[in-house]
């Protein structure tokens, strides 16, 4: 059963916040599933996403420690602002605020996608509220004009509304030309960003917000934020997803204390391509955190 709880975001946006298993017990023996010193964990999805993508995720992690997954401005329960402000440190302050009035710092931060960029800009900002890094298929270099332009032609192309969820799930995860073989696993991530209206189902955020958050990274580097991360990070990366092998191997060498893992047969969407892997590839990497 998720719990919500609201944060006030920057600018007042209202933000929602969620937990997807009960936290562990404090005064539990150290040796055990629920350590009274284990980390906060904040989940921060990425563009088009929501805090519902990481509940297998949270539901894992929930034995150990606090994990609260967030749906950012723009997503999710979360205000969608129509004249709001979409801009990196906009992202960034509202992690910073969850994070802060939640009580979670110092949290290890864990994003995939845009929500990895926000969690390595908080990183660097506040180095207090942040003790681990895990950062999800999302690249440090700029993507350039090209790339807006290919996303703006993207969104155009989707066929509104959908008559079903089935309808969602076979476009997403086969039909869709961005789609190169049947994925079942993006057929059901896009199906859980739809909601039903009257002329059929269609999604939960507005496609021209995502591009005005887009614009505020495609067209800049981030190396310098990611050394400026001075707490330990690991750089995880599908094989079949966006971050290549080799700009990967170059965020961690750029990572003051920067880690690398990959997972087999996982494209973007790494965390719900592969559960299972996924979790395996980062598990070794959170217990370096609780090791003194």
């Amino acid at each position: 059963m998720a719990r919500r709880i609201d944060v006030t975001g920057a600018d007042g946006v209202r933000l929602a916040a969620w937990e997807f298993g009960d936290p562990p017990k404090p005064g539990a023996d150290p040796a055990g599933s629920a350590a009274q010193d284990a980390p906060s964990v904040l989940l921060l999805h990425g563009l088009m996403g929501r805090a519902s993508h990481w509940a297998s995720t949270a539901r894992w992690l929930s034995g150990r420690y606090r994990a609260v997954a967030l749906d950012q401005r723009g997503h999710g329960r979360s205000d969608k602002p129509p004249g709001g402000a979409f801009t990196r440190d906009a992202y960034v302050d509202d992690a910073e605020a969850a994070l802060e009035q939640l009580g979670l710092g110092p949290a290890v931060l864990i994003g995939h996608a845009m929500g990895a960029l926000t969690a390595w800009q908080l990183a660097a900002k506040r180095p207090d509220l942040v003790r681990g890094l895990v950062v999800c298929d999302m690249r440090a270099s700029a993507l350039g004009a090209a790339s807006q332009r290919e996303w703006a032609e993207w969104f155009r192309s989707w066929p509104l509304p959908f008559a079903t969820l089935a309808d969602v799930r076979k476009w997403f995860g086969e039909d869709d030309p961005w789609v190169e073989r049947p994925n079942p696993a993006r057929g059901e991530f896009y199906a859980e960003v739809m909601a039903e209206s009257p002329d059929g189902w269609r999604p939960v955020f507005d496609p021209e917000q995502m591009l005005r958050s887009r614009e505020t990274w495609v067209f800049d580097a981030h190396w310098e934020e990611l050394a400026q991360v001075r707490c330990p990070a690991l750089v995880v990366r599908g094989l079949d997803g966006e971050l290549g092998r080799a700009e990967a191997q170059e965020m961690v060498r750029v990572l003051p204390r920067g880690q690398y893992a990959e997972v087999a047969d996982a494209g973007h969407l790494v965390h719900y391509d592969q559960p299972e892997a996924w979790r395996a590839a980062i598990e070794p990497f959170l217990d370096g955190l609780s090791r003194p």
